[in-house]
């Protein structure tokens, strides 16, 4: 705690902020200034303050609110943000001010209110009257809302608060027999007051744990475990509903009352002496002394098919139950009432029977025994012998004490047959599908035995009449019929001369046989069978043939271009084939008695189809077979062209051929020929020779490398173009232009081009050379000579040649070559 000059008296330590209260108080700010409430008790205030700029002390005034007293102040340096005000009066609401100064003003002030603590209390006493608790007696104070019980041991190991709201005050969760340090705290809304003066108490002993029994109807046993710090033990029995009590004291750690009321309930109370005579917690029991033995006991046969032992007797004062056993170890027992039944009886003897009452102190003595003779003992062993079908005898073996018999037959379906007899012997009738329960009873005079041994005799199933076997896959057989009487299992057979047998056990009446050879005539049996007499084997058979095997194709051959013969193998004896060629819109389709294949005509060019076969007998169809693919040679193009682009080159372009994804063309002649493989339907087709007749041939070919050859009409190439096209200067402002023909008696044409005007001239056919007149000089000419196709044309692809002409005067000058160029 921090300390400065206080007029209020020295300061002293506070107890810790964790270990107060709420604080009632309103809070007021200065600018940048504030002040809050560290801690209350009933006579003084605890500020805390922020600092501030240029102040060197700090003045804490406490000024009554409602009272007519002076303000306490104290005064603290510069450095110091927490103080204390002292000399308060208990519970009184005070303005708390804190001012901020330097050495000759205020600097800055903020204030607060808070309630002071209520008046320290006073114990007046406190004891400890259970081992864990301590009961405080302390005087009220004004004002406050609760007080604090405080309790530590003496050691400082051991620390608890509890608060209460009034005198007395007890606080739990204390060791037994230990010394505590008691102090008691009040509270208000602003915070608890200073503690009261400690008073130290000790707590009792803890309390007897007892455990009670009753060793007779007569006495009561209670012993316990030796209690800490205990040097006396105190023993007080009750009897239930009476004042009557007795006391005991001891310093053994058991005692034993005798002398007791027989099934009675008693309380008894228990507490251990420390050596200062103080006395302990105290713990209550209860016991109850055991019954005495029933009397009046009486036995009677109970009235029944099972008959059994009624077993009665008198109420005994203070059972809660009662059990009665006979000497072969049959017992009842009953909780209400003074009977029971036992219903389980040992046939063909003398039993005696004794009774117990008892309640939670143990049973009673048994008593007096009572005799009794039971009925007689069930037949030990019964068979049935069918000797012929539908009858059915009942025997069993003869029984001591017995006068006569009653058998029993009952069957499954509810009815039942009964005979009454001295033998050992019964008929009754038994048809086949049926279960019956055959029973015997023996009688005496003492009444009739318990059931003897129920014996289960089943009939063998019967036959299903309604078989209905249908083919409902092509090697796969159903079998239905109606469920039949005795059947837990139904065995289902298919077999032929050749396979093994196929069989089927199912609980339910439909089977299917799958895994049979096809084109197989099987022999199908239904037989019933339950699992105590197994299997009927005089179902009568049934005879259904499999669908016709799978033909297999392994050769498809291409007859032409619109047929084809399919081949395939079958292990069928008789049945008829159908094969189908099946395309994406159309289907083809073939048929064959006999023998192993056919043709499909009149298939496209350029289709794909899938083809597969399946065979048909009066059983059935068999699956198809494994598809095989078939294409069609690709259809040749509708159209093709071809066109020369240059002298030694041609394009040849088609239209697009169904069922194609290549093609081949070929232009072929005796000077050579030239081909070109593409995915395209053009082709630009080099090494054309000029003016030869070419054969044009093109092959269309599939994904699958079917071809087809296709013939077209025959393509001509055009003339040669001219060789050493050369120009010349003649008189009179003529050129003369010349050339090499190359051998052919075609026509040519010479055209000069020059920047402002043209030339053309045509010599006869066979000449080489032309004359143009008229020449304009100074410019350049470009000369080209082509030879005219067979249609009067120019031949477009022949090369050119430049000529510069000069003037001389107004006469040519020189012609000058200046090189040559292609076509454009």
């Amino acid at each position: 705690m921090l300390k400065g000059n206080s007029e209020s008296g020295k300061e002293r330590c506070e107890p810790p902020r964790a270990l107060i209260g709420p604080l009632l108080h309103r809070q007021r700010e200065g600018s940048h200034f504030t002040v809050s409430v560290f801690t209350v008790t009933s006579r003084s205030v605890t500020a805390r303050w922020s600092t501030y700029p240029g102040a060197n002390s700090y003045k804490v005034t406490a000024t009554p609110k409602n009272s007519n007293e002076g303000p306490v102040f104290a005064t603290f340096g510069g450095n110091i943000v927490m103080g204390s005000v002292r000399s308060l009066q208990p519970n009184t609401m005070y303005i708390v001010r804190v001012d901020a100064m330097d050495n000759h003003n205020l600097l800055n002030s903020a204030t607060l209110e808070t309630l002071t603590a209520p008046e320290v209390p006073t114990i007046n006493q406190a004891y400890s009257k259970h081992s864990d608790s301590i009961t405080v007696e302390f005087t009220e104070v004004t004002g406050a809302t609760e007080y604090v019980l405080r309790a530590q041991t003496l050691d400082g190991q051991f620390f608890k608060e509890m608060s209460v709201g009034s005198s007395p005050g007890t606080i739990i969760g204390l060791e037994p027999y230990t010394e505590y340090s008691l102090n008691v705290l009040s509270v208000n809304g602003g915070g608890r007051s200073q503690p009261s003066v400690p008073r130290v108490v000790r707590t009792v002993v803890e309390a007897m744990v007892m455990n009670t029994t009753s060793p007779s109807n007569s006495t009561i046993f209670v012993s316990w475990e030796p209690v800490d710090h205990a040097v006396l033990y105190s023993l007080i029995i009750i009897r239930e509903g009476s004042d009557s009590r007795m006391k005991v004291n001891t310093t053994s750690t058991d005692h034993t009352f005798s002398n007791l009321e027989p099934g009675t309930r008693y309380s008894i109370k228990g507490n251990g002496w420390d050596a200062d005579g103080n006395m302990g917690d105290e713990r209550t029991v209860y016991q109850i002394t055991r019954p005495l033995s029933p009397d009046d006991v009486s036995l009677s046969l109970t009235p029944g098919r099972f008959m059994g032992m009624t077993v009665a007797w008198a109420d005994v004062r203070g059972a809660e139950m009662y059990q009665a056993r006979t000497s072969m170890e049959q017992n009842c027992s009953s909780d209400n009432e003074n009977y029971c039944v036992i219903s389980s009886l040992t046939c063909g003897q003398n039993l005696t029977v004794t009774v117990t009452a008892e309640n939670d102190g143990g049973p009673s003595i048994p008593s007096e025994p009572e005799e009794f003779i039971t009925f007689p003992c069930p037949p030990d062993s019964i068979w049935v012998e069918e000797r012929e079908a539908g009858v059915c005898s009942v025997m069993w073996t003869a029984v001591d004490y017995a006068d006569y018999y009653m058998a029993f037959v009952k069957s499954d379906d509810g009815s039942e047959e009964r005979c009454n007899t001295t033998g050992t012997v019964c008929q009754f009738s038994c048809l086949c599908g049926f279960t019956f329960f055959p029973t015997v009873f023996a009688h005496n005079q003492a009444g009739v035995s318990a059931p003897g041994p129920v014996l289960t005799y089943t009939t063998i199933p019967c036959c299903p009449e309604d078989v209905f076997v249908s083919l409902i896959s092509t090697e796969t057989l159903e079998i239905q019929w109606s469920a039949v009487r005795g059947a837990e299992l139904y065995e289902t057979t298919a077999a032929d001369q050749t396979d093994p047998i196929i069989q089927c056990n199912d609980t339910a009446p439909v089977c299917a046989l799958s895994d049979l050879t096809c084109n197989r005539r099987y022999s199908v049996v239904v037989r019933p069978c339950s699992e105590i007499r197994g299997c009927n084997n005089t179902c009568r058979a049934h005879v259904q043939e499999t669908a016709p095997c799978t033909p297999e194709i392994f050769n498809i051959t291409q007859l032409g271009v619109s047929q084809v013969r399919v081949h395939w193998t079958a292990s069928n004896a008789e049945a008829n084939y159908t094969v189908s060629a099946v395309g994406r819109t159309d289907t083809h389709q073939c048929h064959a008695s006999s023998g192993s294949w056919c043709d499909i005509s009149n298939l496209p060019c350029g289709t794909t189809y899938e083809v597969s076969a399946y065979a048909t007998t009066s059983a059935g169809r068999s699956l198809p077979s494994y598809s095989q693919t078939l294409e069609t040679e690709p259809c040749c193009p509708n159209d093709l062209v071809v066109e020369q682009v240059t002298q030694a080159m041609s394009r040849v372009t088609w239209s697009t051929a169904t069922g194609a994804r290549s093609y081949i063309t070929s232009l072929t002649s005796p000077k050579g020929h030239a081909k070109c493989h593409t995915m395209n339907t053009e082709c630009i087709m080099g090494c054309i020779t000029c003016g030869t007749n070419y054969t044009v041939t093109l092959e269309a070919i599939s994904k699958t490398g079917h071809k087809r050859e296709c013939q077209y009409q025959g393509f001509s190439s055009k003339p040669c173009c001219p060789s050493s096209v050369k120009l010349y200067r003649m008189a009179n402002n003529t050129l003369r232009v010349y050339w090499r023909s190359s051998g052919s008696l075609h026509n040519h044409v010479a055209d000069l081009y020059g920047t402002s005007s043209n030339y053309t001239c045509s010599p006869p056919a066979g000449s080489n050379y032309c004359d143009v007149s008229e020449i304009i000089c100074g410019e350049v000419y470009t000369v080209v000579v082509s030879p005219l196709a067979q249609d009067g044309n120019k031949i477009s692809f022949c090369p050119r040649r430049m000529y510069s002409v000069s003037c001389s005067g107004n006469t040519l000058g020189m012609v000058i070559y200046r090189g040559k160029r292609s076509v454009d």
